[in-house]
């Protein structure tokens, strides 16, 4: 028998959009088409559409180190709740990702209490270049996370020669939180004391280019794969589209959500992120990006911080905001506006990063695959309320936003753990396999 059925959805298969049923039996997609078998659970998905699992490949859970903020535990429900069924986490933890140990510690407090698939960064330090060397097989390893300009926590590896030594001694793709940590120690005499509208002065875009320039340089030169994180400025944009194949990028949908002067008026420090929210003029050339395929990935950059250090006074507020719940509902709701396609979409949070990483039977619905689907309503309006948070820190930059379009449910190898907003069964996500 059958384990479960998905009926009557319009499941995007092969780049369109097509009325089949689809049978999952192990934990695998046993079939698509006509099913008449019998199965222990049907899912009627009509006036729905049924995606690939998407997969969220930038998350900061906190864990170990800051658990009153978040826990491996509560930012995959926070996952599951917003339609994401894998995500990566970050090394910048207390102690950080940043040596085999570690690495299997954060194994060991995932097992069995994350409710989505996972994969971890390991950090890239000054002196670990022999590690980094050595990642081909390490399980549940999505890539080397490198910090060149500082953000939360101490993993900052700013110095040119010590870029150089990681991306050579890289054994996966190194993603990068790309500022330049000269400029920004250069610039900290612009930062003005109570005024957050100073932040992206501070974190300037000669900030963000310096270094974007930089990291290609140096991954060119090594032939390395470099994957550039949350980039924020129209300067990038223009770089890295002259220097795609080994060179990859991700835009958050804060940073297309969103744009200043008017969302430090609005939010104040709770707009504070690295890099910056920045004018309408990037925010245009970001969605230049996406509209014409440039960028490869959208990953949240869920960063969540307590309310009582967001409501701290600028620049001893921390920078990052809460995003796994609201990445799907917020790229939904720029398809139904028309900023995107369906399809545009599935290839940043399903096909390239699976492309990117080389992730194992994920990303797609075909049969033999496994059977993880983000069920999405495109016509079902919601409000997002800090309420309704699933985040530790109980509020989103986007609390009172209407988004048209919506996850009402998210399955992971077969089985239903999120339907209609409530979380169903137990946490039993699975780290994800790479090739």
């Amino acid at each position: 028998m059958l384990d479960l059925i998905i009926k009557n959805g319009e499941c995007y298969i092969d780049k369109n959009l097509q009325k089949v049923d689809i049978a999952i039996k192990g934990g695998s997609i046993h079939k698509i088409g006509k099913i008449d078998e019998e199965a222990n659970e049907i899912y009627d998905a009509q006036n729905q559409t049924v995606l690939p699992g998407c997969i969220d490949t930038q998350t900061h859970f906190r864990e170990p180190g800051s658990t009153d903020t978040e826990d491996l535990h509560s930012g995959s429900r926070a996952a599951i709740v917003g339609g994401i069924t894998a995500v990566f986490e970050m090394p910048n933890t207390n102690p950080p990702t940043s040596n085999k140990k570690e690495f299997q510690r954060k194994l060991d407090l995932a097992k069995n209490r994350m409710y989505c698939n996972y994969a971890f960064y390991f950090g890239a330090t000054a002196d670990n270049a022999n590690e980094l060397a050595d990642l081909k097989n390490l399980e549940g390893c999505c890539g080397i996370k490198l910090f060149a300009g500082s953000s939360t926590g101490n993993l900052l590896v700013a110095n040119e020669k010590d870029i150089e030594t990681v991306f050579q001694n890289a054994s996966k793709v190194v993603s990068v939180h790309s500022e330049d940590e000269e400029i920004l120690i250069r610039n900290k005499k612009l930062i003005e004391n109570g005024n957050v509208h100073s932040h992206p002065v501070w974190r300037s875009e000669e900030c963000a280019i310096s270094s974007t320039r930089r990291i290609v340089r140096i991954a060119e030169r090594f032939k390395k794969r470099a994957h550039i994180l949350h980039v924020t400025t129209k300067q990038e944009v223009d770089f890295l589209s002259q220097h795609k194949g080994d060179i990859t990028f991700e835009i958050t949908p804060q940073h297309l959500t969103i744009f200043a002067p008017d969302c430090y008026d609005k939010l104040g420090t709770y707009a504070q992120m690295n890099p910056p929210i920045r004018d309408k003029s990037h925010y245009d050339r970001l969605w230049y990006a996406v509209k014409n395929n440039m960028n490869d990935t959208i990953g949240s950059d869920h960063a969540p911080h307590l309310k009582i250090n967001k409501n701290k006074e600028y620049p001893n507020s921390p920078s990052g905001m809460p995003g796994v719940q609201t990445l799907m509902p917020a790229m939904l709701n720029h398809i139904n506006e028309g900023r995107l396609s369906l399809a545009q979409l599935i290839n940043l949070v399903c096909e390239n990063p699976i492309k990117i990483f080389g992730i194992q039977k994920k990303g797609f619905i075909k049969e033999g695959y496994d059977a993880d689907f983000t069920i999405v309503d495109m016509n079902k309006t919601i409000k997002i309320e800090n309420k309704k948070i699933e985040s530790k820190c109980a509020w989103s930059p986007f609390d009172g936003f209407e988004f048209k379009g919506t996850p009402v449910a998210t399955i992971i190898a077969g089985n239903i753990k999120m339907k209609d907003g409530e979380i169903i069964g137990e946490p039993d996500g699975t780290p994800l396999k790479f090739n």
